[in-house]
């Protein structure tokens, strides 16, 4: 459902769909070979190298690249759109906005929108950050500009599949955080030399603040200034579950984790032993 929602949302304005696929086992290939899209397989490690391998590896032939996941899709700004063609040479990245549903229902307040992502650029004049989480595209060259393109974010799926991937995606941020304060992996951090404004503003205040603060007092600060100081009371009852569930019950499960892998750590120093124990409690390949 959500794959075809996607391929169809920009079928008439590009002139190739990659797809991806990490060996799933529903009939995901089947669709989007069926909808016109050349489909990869490439073993899943995190989103970073995946969508990297993407552009390494599958042979992209046209001049402009939009990152887009499957359960997303374009909303508004068709016409916008189709005008990036007619950028000049200087420009090789575009900005676009993002919006994100929760139960259907439009998140508008809490800091949740406008977020603006590069997810437009030209043909090899940009790549993604390698890093477990929070990656973003990053240009090599050129200049950008925002216009006014709008891709939605509506996972259709239950509540339980939500609260299951952001489980695991406490666990990729709970070894980013041990990262921050131990060294163990070579981040990379190119956002903070070469992107956008916010992108750059919200890497430095989620490790230069957020991560100096004491564990589990960061999250119900944070979950104050979301629902609170940025009106995320105005999103209503499926809002407060999202804020609750995304600003509060999320950063209060990474902060346990990192509790949890600090006893596994215990008085080890050796950033390369630390890398090895997390590694083997985690059984991501880090």
């Amino acid at each position: 459902m959500h794959i075809a929602r996607c391929i169809e949302s920009i079928a008439g304005l590009v002139s190739d769909i990659v797809v991806v696929d990490s060996f799933s086992t529903d009939n995901t290939v089947s669709i989007c070979e069926t909808l016109g899209a050349r489909v990869y397989q490439n073993p899943w490690k995190n989103y970073a190298t995946q969508f990297q391998w993407g552009l390494d590896e599958t042979e992209i032939k046209s001049e402009w690249i939009l990152r887009i996941d499957a359960d997303e899709y374009l909303e508004a700004g068709h016409q916008e759109f189709k005008r990036v063609m007619e950028l000049q040479n200087r420009y090789t990245g575009v900005y676009i906005k993002r919006k994100y549903y929760f139960m259907d229902k439009w998140i508008r307040f809490g800091a949740m929108y406008p977020i603006s992502h590069l997810r437009l650029w030209r043909n090899k004049a940009g790549r993604i950050e390698n890093r477990w989480m929070d990656e973003h595209i990053v240009l090599n060259q050129g200049d950008s500009l925002e216009m006014d393109i709008i891709i939605s974010d509506n996972n259709k799926n239950n509540l339980s599949w939500w609260i299951d991937k952001h489980n695991s995606y406490a666990t990729r941020e709970m070894v980013d955080s041990l990262n921050n304060q131990y060294g163990f992996l070579v981040q990379d951090d190119a956002i903070s030399r070469s992107g956008g404004k916010q992108a750059i503003f919200k890497r430095t205040l989620k490790e230069k603040v957020y991560l100096r603060l004491p564990l589990f007092v960061r999250p119900v600060l944070y979950f104050i200034y979301r629902y609170f100081f940025r009106l995320g009371f105005l999103d209503g009852a499926r809002g407060f579950i999202f804020h609750f569930l995304q600003a509060f019950w999320y950063r209060m499960l990474v902060d346990f984790k990192v509790y949890e892998a600090n006893r596994w750590i215990g008085e080890e120093t050796n950033p390369k032993k630390i890398k090895e124990i997390l590694k083997a409690r985690t059984k991501l390949d880090i």
